[in-house]
């Protein structure tokens, strides 16, 4: 039986919170950002939530996270 494996793409872009929730950045801040508003890109800060729709998906590629 071969090995369960993490997706080497989702363990760098989601982190599992100790309530279970997952957690990732915000996208559309890396480029492009001249044309952008400084509140916008402000808003973009930080990390947000993923909805919980999603959260099945992650939990395939990531069978190790405890969630």
């Amino acid at each position: 039986m071969p090995k369960m494996k993490t997706k080497s793409s989702a363990k760098k872009r989601f982190r599992v919170r100790p309530g279970g929730t997952v957690k990732r950045g915000q996208a559309f801040k890396r480029h492009i950002l001249t044309k952008k508003s400084t509140k916008v890109k402000r808003h973009l800060r930080g990390s947000t939530g993923v909805h919980e729709t999603d959260t099945g998906r992650i939990k395939q590629m990531l069978p190790f996270a405890g969630l």
